[in-house]
């Protein structure tokens, strides 16, 4: 943790003396080192926020089979316990962005614990499929709510490019612990007690958060809804969003040249192209489009959609590889692969931030990305009776790589956001983020899925027909990580000292 900063020496003026400025009734600043705690208690529930988040979406892919068995869901109805919380969750995270910026960060980032952990326990009571459609629907908004605010919170509150970059490790931290601990913890309370509580440890989680955010976090009242009520562009957007969203999602039964993709797809780029039309016309913008303008924010959103795109088949295809073709059960698969999220923690929290310090975090970006290059590349020639020390725990150690691009990416992202857009900032940022890994599943696993099949047509065995078409998908991924570094090279820029310090206000 930095030192807190020395106090000025007192002023020798009298206070007679004292200039009229000085005197009017404003509110004693915080003293630094009371400032500093209250900081970081900020940072560790805005982080156990995106630790559920996250944990959520990961703990749930274990229970599936069992929720299937107890509630009676059809083999199409089961894909909804993932998709109703997807949809609602990337359609709305710029548009609950913006409203934190409208009407207070800190008020909608509660009002989102809220109600997921309300839609938490009524998951977890479920009885039938429709109850916990909803419920999951339910938990997507509330996750919007909270998770599209909170980096626009983190970056007012650390302002100087040090204390920013150590923030970012640690936030970064608790995404990769989140999708580790969700794959083992699914199985073991899946297996120990029942699928219910996969949803109702939500519940400790997420009451405990509220009641620290409320002393912990700042308070801020927004700039008005009248300084971007554009109910247009939100309706705009958020139909475009979810719409797109859907179409993704659903590309692995339809098809991506059949004519529910194409005709969806084609209606959700018109909405969201009527919305960024909307958007360099109104008065009073949702998404003000000076956001876009500087290179390194423009760039660091097309590096971290192709970054996650690339990375989330190393979370599912290699979950897959491990299941289907060497035989692992849920838990050893989730064991298995806790060495990646140990490193990947590890590096995000202790190396990411000095070395982005000192060597500026565009650097870091490019070396990270080399080292994910070479995690897809090794897994391109994995076998179908491979070893897990010699063949996959290679692997595990180079995608550590990640470490440094997750928290270089949000660096960049956010590094040009005003305080009065870091709200809708961090929404986009965080919009982003769930396209990119909507896309990479859809098209990875659908790649993959082509593959196999072809190789089944063609006599293969079962396990080298799988191989192959995960191959596949690994080598795609490398692709879209060589054009990620293409990104990072020819589009970002270190940014300047002053982009990174320049104090700004809650």
């Amino acid at each position: 943790m930095p030192s807190s900063p020395t106090p000025p020496p007192p002023s020798a003026t009298p206070p007679s003396a004292t200039p009229p400025s000085a005197t009017r009734s404003e509110p004693s600043p915080p003293k630094p080192a009371s400032l500093l705690r209250s900081r970081w208690a900020a940072l560790g529930v805005l982080s156990a926020t995106m630790l559920m988040t996250i944990l959520d979406g990961s703990i749930v892919t274990v229970a599936m089979p069992a929720i299937q068995q107890d509630l009676g869901f059809s083999p199409a109805g089961l894909s909804w316990i993932v998709n109703a919380y997807l949809i609602p969750l990337g359609g709305l995270l710029l548009l609950a962005g913006r409203l934190g910026d409208l009407v207070g960060r800190k008020t909608l980032f509660l009002a989102g614990n809220a109600l997921f952990t309300a839609a938490s326990l009524l998951a977890g009571a479920a009885t039938g499929p429709g109850l916990l459609i909803t419920a999951r629907f339910l938990q997507g908004v509330g996750s919007a709510l909270a998770s599209a605010v909170v980096l626009g919170i983190l970056v007012t509150l650390f302002t100087g490019a040090r204390e920013r970059a150590r923030a970012i490790g640690i936030f970064s931290f608790t995404g990769a612990a989140g999708a580790s601990i969700g794959q083992v913890l699914g199985g073991v309370l899946t297996d120990a007690l029942s699928w219910h509580w996969i949803f109702l440890i939500n519940l400790p989680i997420g009451i405990a958060t509220i009641l620290l955010a409320l002393p912990a976090l700042p308070d801020d009242r927004g700039i008005g809804l009248a300084a971007g009520a554009d109910v247009i562009g939100a309706a705009l957007v958020t139909a475009g969003l979810m719409l797109g969203i859907y179409t993704v999602v659903k590309v692995e039964r339809y098809g991506w040249l059949s004519a529910h993709t194409l005709g969806l797809g084609a209606v959700s780029l018109v909405l969201l192209t009527a919305f960024t039309v909307r958007q360099a016309t109104a008065a009073t913008p949702l998404m003000p489009l000076r956001i876009l303008r500087s290179r390194n924010v423009s760039g660091a959103y097309l590096a971290q959609l192709l970054t996650l795109s690339a990375m989330f088949s190393f979370q599912v295809i290699v979950a897959l590889y491990l299941q289907k073709v060497l035989g692992y059960g849920a838990l050893d698969t989730g064991l298995a692969m806790l060495p990646a999220a140990v490193a990947i923690g590890a590096v995000s929290l202790f190396v990411s931030a000095r070395l982005s310090h000192r060597f500026g975090e565009r650097l870091v970006l490019t070396a990270g990305l080399a080292l994910l290059i070479g995690a897809m590349g090794w897994l391109t020639t994995v076998p179908a009776d491979a070893a897990y020390v010699p063949d996959l725990l290679p692997v595990f150690v180079l995608v550590a790589g990640a470490g440094l691009v997750l928290p270089s990416l949000t660096g960049l992202g956010m590094s040009s956001a005003r305080p009065e857009d870091a709200g809708v900032a961090s929404g986009l940022f965080n919009t982003v983020q769930q396209v990119g890994m909507a896309l990479g599943v859809a098209v990875l696993t659908t790649l993959a899925a082509a593959r196999t099949e072809a190789l089944r047509t063609d006599g293969h065995d079962e396990a080298t027909a799988l191989t192959s078409g995960y191959h596949l998908a690994f080598a795609v991924s490398a692709g879209l990580l060589v054009a990620a570094l293409a990104v990072a090279l020819l589009v970002l820029r270190q940014p300047k000292p002053a982009e990174h310090d320049t104090p700004t206000t809650i």
